[in-house]
């Protein structure tokens, strides 16, 4: 039996067997280039060896497809994001529109109910709202700069808010009628009678005391300002009576009634001079020389100058 290690001693060397490789493939070049006997063996052998170069390329066409795809959903992806902003944008850009218009309208109904109502007025803008649970009142961007007066009835495009309360060079503060220390003299429209409408510190209740149990006064009455008093013109709208209580107990009738304006809407209201009003006035200075002469009684015997 050989010994293998004696084999391989014997061997060619490398460098041998390179150099039959060479020749022996030019030889198969030159028979190629001038016989095409080879066609068939290289057609032979493509055929056999595709199935594998098929499969090589499995991985990379995968790797390509799934980048490929993968670039795709991304782009998809920014694409739906800055869609998604767009449409926040617009749909902003919408609703501020509709504020607009909603603004727009509500300044039309102040303005509108100004030329009915009264000869000056001055819009104003609320820059805050008391948060005291029972103190309902609101603060104006408008004051005595304005020519803003204590007293000042205040409304909306809907009705009566109420009456300015204090007074400084550039707000105001203003006591809502549902505020418990309100009062505003109305009278029922429909047939004049007079009453005393009073807040009782919840936003959309107010109470109209007072009134007997044979007042003629009906749920669904409107009662507007009855000019008594002389801060508010007759004829604005203050509340519409929703309840009306008859104890047989009692000697006045517990009457409940809810403000025509909306209160707690909105963010513009009009000071109003009624008529021709001032809020002031100045008393002229009477001087010796622009004084009347007076009259003096005359003693007997005397005679008039």
């Amino acid at each position: 039996m050989s010994n293998p290690l004696s084999r391989l001693s014997t061997a060619p060397p490398v460098t041998l067997r390179v150099l039959i490789l060479v020749v022996a493939s030019i030889a198969l070049m030159l028979i190629d280039n001038r016989t095409q006997q080879l066609e068939k063996l290289r057609t032979s052998l493509h055929t056999l060896v595709y199935p594998v170069i098929f499969l090589s390329t499995i991985p990379g066409d995968a790797v390509n497809s799934l980048t490929r795809s993968m670039q795709k959903h991304s782009s998809l992806q920014e694409e739906n994001e800055k869609l998604k902003q767009e449409n926040l944008y617009y749909k902003s850009r919408f609703e501020k529109l509709y504020a607009l218009e909603a603004d727009i309208e509500r300044l039309k109904r102040l303005l509108g109910q100004s030329e009915e109502l009264a000869e000056k007025i001055l819009l104003a803008e609320l820059v805050e709202v008391s948060l005291e649970p029972y103190t309902q009142q609101i603060v104006l961007n408008k004051g005595t700069s304005d020519d803003v007066y204590i007293g000042q009835p205040v409304i909306n495009g809907e009705g009566v808010i109420g009456q300015v309360v204090h007074t400084s060079h550039l707000q105001s503060i203003v006591t809502l009628l549902t505020d418990p220390d309100s009062a505003v003299p109305v009278m029922v429209m429909r047939n004049g009678l007079r009453g005393i409408m009073r807040g009782t510190g919840v936003t959309d209740k107010l109470k109209l005391p007072y009134l007997t149990a044979d007042a003629d006064i009906l749920v669904g009455d409107l009662l507007i300002s009855s000019g008594m008093g002389g801060r508010f013109p007759t004829g604005y709208p203050v509340a519409t009576i929703t309840a009306i209580e008859r104890d047989p107990s009692l000697e006045f009738l517990n009457i409940v009634a809810t403000p025509v304006a909306r209160l707690d809407h909105g963010r513009e209201v009009l000071l109003i001079w009624p008529g021709n009003e001032q809020p002031a006035e100045t008393v002229p200075e009477v001087t010796e020389e622009s004084a009347p002469p007076m009259a003096v009684p005359l003693l007997d015997g005397e005679q008039q100058p």
